[in-house]
Parts: C-alpha cells; structure tokens; sequence
C-alpha cells in the first residue's frame, strides 16, 4: 500500500507569509496541532506545529505564558503581558517554523512511512508528488489502514 492511497487529499496549510496568530486561529478551528507551511507554488518550505510554538515560547525568558493562554486568547489585565503575547502572535510563522521538513513521496510504502513516523517520533508527514503537497498521513491513518482488513 502507497501513500497516496492512504492520505488524506485536503489539506490544512500555512502560507509562508502567514502570522502566529492565523496559525494559532486554524489550529483551533480544525482541531489540529500542526500545518505544512507551502509558498505560492504548492511547494512545502516548513512545518508548524505547537510544539515549535512552544519552542519558542520556551526560548524566551522575558515572555511567561499560563497553560490557557493559547485557549482564552490573551485574557486578563497585564499590560506587559498582553504586549509580549502580540509580539508573538504578530510574528511572520516562517520565525519559528521547522524548514527542514521531513516529508514522503505520493508512492511512498506505508511501512517505510511507519518506519519514518516512528523513529523521527513525529505525529504527521506531507506527501509530496513533483515536488508540490499533495496530502498529508498521521500515524492514526497509517494505524487505520495497516489494521482494517485484518480487525
């Protein structure tokens, strides 16, 4: 079995022009923890997740963020507080992205994308065809598809 026949076709994406704040926004709205980052062309040039969110949040001692900051969006009185927390959402999201990306070709097999998944210990991984995304595969849907005709 390929890639192609297990990822999934629509795709949540960042442009590479994208703030923190809009990748924040699609995060929450889809329910997701992480986004290729592609440019005008389809092409991926990084990948966002929340953890490079945290990263850098971690980076930074002069920037303290609650648990619930990234839920209540910027909630309560501190004046400094609030000006950090725009800072960060009003950064450009290739700052903090991952540009070296770690992606499969649309024929790749599924156990090479296992393999990949697990010993890189990532959640997902872009599919690419011509050098352009084309999907996208969590470890849930490699779990899905390896187990279906056999559970």
């Amino acid at each position: 079995m390929q890639a192609n026949e297990i990822m999934i076709n629509q795709v949540h994406i960042a442009k590479e022009s994208d703030t923190v704040r809009s990748v924040i926004e699609t995060f929450m709205a889809y329910h997701i923890s992480g986004l290729p980052v592609v440019n005008d062309r389809n092409e991926i040039v990084a990948y966002v997740s929340d953890g490079d969110i945290m990263r850098y949040i971690g980076r930074h001692d002069d920037f303290v963020v609650d648990v619930f900051f990234f839920v209540n969006v910027i909630k309560g009185d501190d004046e400094e507080f609030v000006d950090r927390a725009q800072r960060l959402l009003g950064l450009n999201i290739m700052d903090i992205a991952q540009r070296k990306v770690i992606k499969v070709a649309w024929d790749e097999e599924i156990e090479n994308i296992a393999a990949i998944l697990g010993k890189k210990k990532i959640k997902k991984v872009p599919v690419e065809r011509n050098g352009v995304l084309v999907g996208i595969i969590s470890r849930g849907d490699v779990i899905r598809h390896s187990f279906k005709a056999i559970l």
